[in-house]
């Protein structure tokens, strides 16, 4: 059974996300089918626009497919302007409905621009992934990061440095490391997972002598895990668990904050790096950069994320439907 064309959601208007879109289009051309949910006014001028009525139009569709989602305002490139920012949820919470209905086989999410939406749409969530969980209905999600070399998912994420301890639980680490092993079996095709987990503080804590997180907190969860069956090792000094040697003992690692996954993705492969949400019921990615206003409309945005996002998504759609 293969997978229906994956959806992608427009994202911020004036921000990169069209142009990324159909520049990828334009790389993949039918070896990845998707349909684009958006207001066909925002795309690049020249393209050439097939509007589908369904999904499954995508693979067939003689221009770039457009399921037609309009907005309130016609965007100025680098012009953020709030008035589409209910548009910009609509569309995703679209994306969603179909890829939960069946009828595509995964979401991939252009930029966004939480701010912007703030202002024009009253938006309640940190991120996308707070939003998707909620339109999803589940409790319990984690960001991965994922390239060629490094699969890293941070414990925390969008909370400032000082709230990390005080934000890390026995609980939540080990929901975390479950919901990262699941989907390396089922959405990576990794049959027995090697996770590695980093510690909190510096030289995962050099034995209490700077700070007793690693002791009280995370050796105990990698012990009841492994105690399970899971390959789980650590902690790990963070400053010694991403060199190349480091990477090729595990197949994802599980960073404390934000900034302890992201540094290292981002300094390895900035272009090729993907967000993909585990713990969801649907396949979702999304590339790994921002809306990018200050280039955006002027033809040079990079669309390799996004190529890379609707490769992986494409792959994992493809898992989930060979499982049945």
């Amino acid at each position: 059974m293969s997978a229906p064309p994956l959806v992608v959601s427009a994202g911020d208007p004036a921000g990169v996300g069209p142009e990324i879109a159909v520049a990828a289009w334009r790389a993949l051309g039918p070896d990845v089918p998707f349909a684009w949910i958006g207001d066909a006014r925002h795309l690049p001028k020249g393209t050439p626009v097939a509007e589908i009525a369904s999904v499954a139009e995508a693979r067939r569709a003689e221009g770039f497919p457009v399921l037609p989602h309009p907005f309130a305002a016609l965007a100025a490139p680098g012009a953020p302007d709030p008035a589409n920012a209910p548009a910009t949820v609509s569309a995703i919470a679209r994306g969603v409905e179909l890829v939960s209905s069946g009828a595509a086989g995964g979401l991939v999410t252009a930029p966004i621009n939480k701010k912007v939406l703030i202002d024009g749409a009253g938006f309640a969530f940190p991120g996308h992934t707070e939003y998707l969980a909620a339109l999803a209905g589940v409790d319990e999600v984690v960001m991965m990061l994922a390239a060629p070399a490094l699969r890293v998912v941070p414990a925390t994420i969008h909370i400032p440095l000082s709230e990390v301890p005080a934000a890390l639980s026995a609980e939540g680490l080990t929901k975390t490391i479950r919901i990262t092993h699941a989907a390396l079996m089922r959405d990576f095709g990794v049959p027995a997972p090697r996770i590695a987990v980093a510690g909190l503080n510096p030289h995962a804590g050099e034995g209490g002598a700077m700070g007793r997180e690693e002791i009280e907190l995370i050796s105990p969860v990698i012990a009841a895990l492994r105690a399970e069956g899971l390959e789980v090792s650590g902690p790990h000094s963070g400053d010694t668990l991403f060199h190349p040697a480091a990477r090729a003992r595990y197949d994802a690692a599980i960073a404390m904050y934000h900034d302890q996954a992201l540094i290292p993705i981002k300094t390895i492969d900035f272009e090729g790096g993907v967000n993909a949400t585990l713990g969801l019921p649907f396949v979702r990615t999304s590339p790994d950069h921002g809306t990018a206003y200050d280039i955006a409309g002027q033809g040079v945005a990079d669309a390799t994320s996004m190529i890379a996002a609707l490769r992986l998504a494409a792959r994992m759609a493809a898992r989930r439907a060979a499982a049945g």
